[in-house]
């Protein structure tokens, strides 16, 4: 037990909080600068990095024979990679993909994965790869002195920490990535583009984003799809350092189809004609009649959309499909990458630039002194090798009869231990005649180096030259024109449900027990089509397919759904109750149907309404919405539609046969609620329940009114409906004798 105790004794002890935090804290910072973010100096992450050196040793430049990618990848985990060969091959991959990189820096020979599938490429035992030419920009100088050099995972080998590009990678082929706490989105840009702003901020440190922008236009993705982002917001992007970026397909008729030749980055045609055949199956894009993919080798992208027929508004058309497929497609900028310091931060063009400019500074300095410093040894060795070419028998002598030659040579031509072992080296050949010539032609010609190297390394605006020069070879070498077009349109706007389905005339009929169906055209007399055993005709509303189907229950709540969504009145239809969860005790009274703006007038039994428009009845809800509010133990009345502009009057009648008619001006325009009096009566008669206003009209002034009592009706014209008029609220006249019993009161239709 002792022996236990001491052994615990022996290990240091931690508060699980602060080992759980410092170990998230390393996981973090391992995640943030060694896996997800690119470093502003060569725009890559560890692992890209490390696959392009791994292929750089293997002598896999742009001129040699591919080899199988299973070679790069066992290279890059076996010497500087330990992780999954699936995350690396998939790194290498897309690094060859001309869809996914604006300048590729793999050249890949077999199934590399297309843009309809980019992670359809083929095992990494069948394809091969090897560098493209661009890579060399990233590779050139490594071996010049210019990086810094570490160990690899087990100590065994030395690995760059960065690679010395010659052009800024991080903005020509962009970077994604999410870290802890923090992601990365940085678009791919146009060479020339980039170069050209370079140039700028050299020769003008003060520029401003907005003048940079002169010449970095935009982004510029690997794909003919236009940029539609407003100049103003990508300067703002370019100025903050995030933003969004919104690309369209790019299309032309043909004929009356429509072909769109051009995607979106990364968009996959098959999933945008999945996205399109989906609304087709789901009758919710009726303007489209076919839809086909005739992409080929010659036409990388090509799929065609069939109209219905001419009348198609292909405009319209297009716009809701940018709207609802990937046709159109937002971009997130947030350009936050490794700075200089070593530390992630977000930076604008300028700063990134600026930051850029400084790396590739310092890597050309770092690369003339490291030459300086070849070229001084070198001619060191020369003067050394020159004493002894002209003293060459005096040298023959010594190495022939000392045992240790160098010291003496060191001593008698007061020359460097460099030098000595340097004569000791040459070989018999070398003691020609002619050789002493080439050593003074050599010396002459490093003389000059040494001389430009020294002036270049002490002029800042040399080596601002120096830089801009190469910049400009390598722009001329690797540049090409911008793929990305640049038409600035507002973004697309998806259509409403009522303009994707048709417009046909139609009846909706609902049923005493809430049952509802939908009948074709207005002709359909709901009294007299058959109900389920027990049940029987309550209203029916006329209108359009395209429009919503209004309910208003006995507690005054309005449910809405499509009105082509409703079964077909051919059956008995299905009960509303499966849709909508009304309340206990309520029952659907009247259906309604009509335009959004169309004005109706609801009101209560009690004599109290109000104006509003069908739009406000309308609700996603299944529980419906609170329209009428209901004093005492009243019911709503049927809605009054106010069909045309000249309906002026409203009438209203009780149920004991009292009708007035008054102004519809008179009468607030409310989204919900109680509502004003429309017609006065008897407090004690509506408790008694023995009166209750039965209906109401809204007519204009060439409409006449039919009065129903059972069987018989009153028609009332214009000039009998003078008799009636009133102000609001008030009491209205008494019908004639045998029509005060009233049933219903509607326009009379001619």
């Amino acid at each position: 037990m002792n022996e236990i105790t001491q052994s615990f004794s022996e290990h240091e002890q931690l508060p699980l909080r602060t080992y759980a935090e410092k170990a998230y804290l390393d996981y973090s910072m391992y995640v943030v600068l060694d896996r997800a973010l690119p470093h502003i100096g060569d725009g890559l992450k560890p692992v890209q990095r490390r696959i392009i050196y791994a292929m750089s040793e293997l002598g896999l430049s742009s001129a040699s024979k591919h080899k199988k990618s299973a070679r790069t990848v066992g290279d890059v985990l076996g010497k500087f990679h330990p992780h999954g060969d699936s995350a690396c091959y998939e790194a290498m991959v897309l690094m060859a993909q001309p869809f996914s990189y604006r300048y590729p820096l793999i050249d890949g020979q077999g199934n590399f994965g297309s843009p309809d599938d980019p992670k359809s490429f083929a095992a990494m035992r069948y394809t091969e790869s090897r560098m493209s030419p661009y890579a060399k920009t990233l590779l050139a100088e490594v071996g010049l002195g210019t990086v810094d050099w570490a160990p690899n995972f087990d100590g065994t080998l030395k690995e760059p920490t960065l690679l010395p590009a010659r052009l800024p990678n991080i903005l020509l082929n962009g970077s994604t990535g999410i870290a802890v706490g923090m992601a990365t989105d940085i678009p791919p840009h146009n060479l020339r583009e980039v170069v050209s702003a370079c140039i700028r901020l050299l020769d003008e440190p003060k520029a401003s984003v907005a003048e940079l922008c002169e010449h970095v236009l935009a982004p510029d993705f690997p794909t003919d799809a236009e940029i539609i982002t407003s100049r103003e917001d990508i300067l703002k992007m370019y100025e903050t350092g995030h933003g969004s970026i919104k690309m369209r397909a790019v299309w032309e008729k043909e004929g009356p189809d429509i072909v769109v030749t051009a995607l979106p980055h990364q968009v996959s045609p098959a999933k945008v004609l999945e996205q399109i055949a989906a609304q087709m199956q789901a009758k919710k894009l009726p303007m489209v009649e076919d839809l086909r993919d005739e992409s080929d080798h010659e036409n990388p992208t090509r799929l065609l959309i069939v109209p219905r027929s001419n009348r198609v508004d292909i405009q319209q058309l297009l716009n809701h499909l940018f709207a609802t497929t990937d046709l159109e497609r937002n971009y997130r900028v947030n350009m936050n990458i490794i700075g200089n310091a070593g530390k992630p931060q977000v930076l604008d063009l300028r700063s990134l630039l600026k930051q850029w400019l400084k790396f590739r500074l310092d890597t050309v300095t770092r690369r003339l002194e490291f030459r300086l410093d070849q070229v001084v040894d070198r001619l060191h060795i020369l003067d050394g090798l020159l004493i002894a070419f002209l003293n060459i028998d005096e040298v023959i002598h010594i190495i022939r009869t000392e045992d240790k030659p160098k010291p003496v040579l060191m001593s008698h031509f007061q020359i460097t231990g460099t030098q000595a072992e340097a004569i000791l080296e040459l070989k018999l050949r070398n003691l020609a005649r002619l050789e002493e010539m080439k050593i003074r032609g050599e010396q002459a010609e490093l003389e000059e180096e040494r001389e430009y190297l020294e002036t270049t390394l002490g002029s800042k605006q040399r080596m601002k030259t120096l830089v801009k020069n190469e910049l400009l070879e390598d722009s001329k070498k690797y540049g090409d024109d911008r793929r990305s077009l640049l038409n600035e349109r507002e973004a697309a706007q998806a259509l409403k449900e009522e303009d994707l389905v048709p417009s046909e005339p139609c009846t909706v009929v609902l049923s005493k027990s809430g049952w509802v169906r939908l009948g074709k055209g207005h002709e359909i007399d709901a009294t007299t089509i058959n109900y389920k055993a027990g049940d029987e005709y309550q209203h029916a509303a006329r209108g359009r397919s395209n429009q919503q189907a209004v309910f208003l229950d006995s507690s005054g709540r309005a449910y809405s759904l499509p009105a082509h969504s409703l079964p077909s009145a051919r059956g008995l239809g299905e009960p509303l109750t499966s849709r909508f969860s009304p309340g206990e005790g309520s029952q659907f009274l009247y259906a309604i149907t009509g335009e959004s703006q169309q004005k109706l007038v609801l009101a209560s039994s009690f004599g109290y309404g109000f104006v509003t428009e069908t739009t406000n009845l309308y609700s996603k809800m299944k529980a419906g919405k609170a329209m009428i509010s209901l004093p005492g133990d009243s019911t709503p009345v049927e809605p009054a539609i106010i069909a045309s502009a000249d309906a002026d009057t409203l009438v209203c009648v009780t149920s004991d046969g009292y009708l007035l008619a008054f102004p519809l001006s008179d009468l607030p325009e409310l989204s919900k609620g109680k509502g004003n009096k429309l017609i006065n009566i008897p407090p004690k008669r509506l408790k008694a329940g023995e009166e209750f206003m039965l209906g109401m009209v809204a007519v204009a002034e060439n409409q006449e009114v039919l009065v129903w009592a059972g069987q018989r009706y009153l028609r009332i014209g214009k000039k009998d409906l003078e008799h009636f008029r009133g102000d609001r609220a008030k009491r209205g006249h008494k019908l004639p004798r045998g029509f005060q019993r009233v049933t219903r009161i509607e326009i009379a239709r001619d």
